[in-house]
């Protein structure tokens, strides 16, 4: 299954960037994070492989996620042109996927994030959610983008939001 989304952010690129960037912030944006902890590299760096554990009400998800690409690795003084590459790959119980990041200034103020979003499943389960709930995949991607919009235009804390 594949399937791309995307968002406009009100803040320029480099701050989008640092503030994705920052292992103290995910907590703030994405929804159901109990744990991202490296387990061998440096958080973000290419290589780095960590645990993730995401929970949402009674279901606990973990998952290993490997950081394929990031470019350019200096996140500082960016040229305008450039584009910037956050990739990796996380496999969890009965799935593999590769999210591809890219993010491009869309004007002086303004940063757009296009996320390319690909899953493969190997347990009957998840082969299962996969066929039945396909929308459901793209809507929880929309729905981390739109929390870190919050975030990062507003300072929302998904945390603090009522459920």
């Amino acid at each position: 299954m594949k399937y791309t989304v995307s968002i406009e952010i009100a803040l320029p690129r480099e701050r989008v960037i640092q503030l994705l960037a920052g292992p103290a912030h995910m907590p703030k944006w994405l929804r159901g994070l109990a744990m991202h902890e490296p387990l061998s590299g440096v958080h973000g760096q290419v290589g780095t492989t960590s645990r993730v554990v995401m929970e949402r009400g009674q279901r606990r998800i973990e998952a290993t996620e490997t950081i394929t690409r990031r470019e350019p690795a200096d996140l500082h003084g960016i040229p305008k042109e450039s584009v910037v590459h956050f990739d990796r790959e996380i496999v969890g119980e009965g799935m593999w996927s590769a999210v591809r990041d890219r993010l491009t200034e869309a004007g002086p103020e303004t940063t757009l994030w296009v996320s390319e979003n690909e899953y493969r499943f190997s347990s009957l389960l998840m082969r299962l959610v996969g066929l039945l709930m396909p929308g459901a995949f793209r809507s929880q991607s929309q729905q981390h983008m739109q929390d870190f919009k919050a975030f990062a235009e507003q300072g929302k804390d998904v945390r603090e939001a009522k459920s």
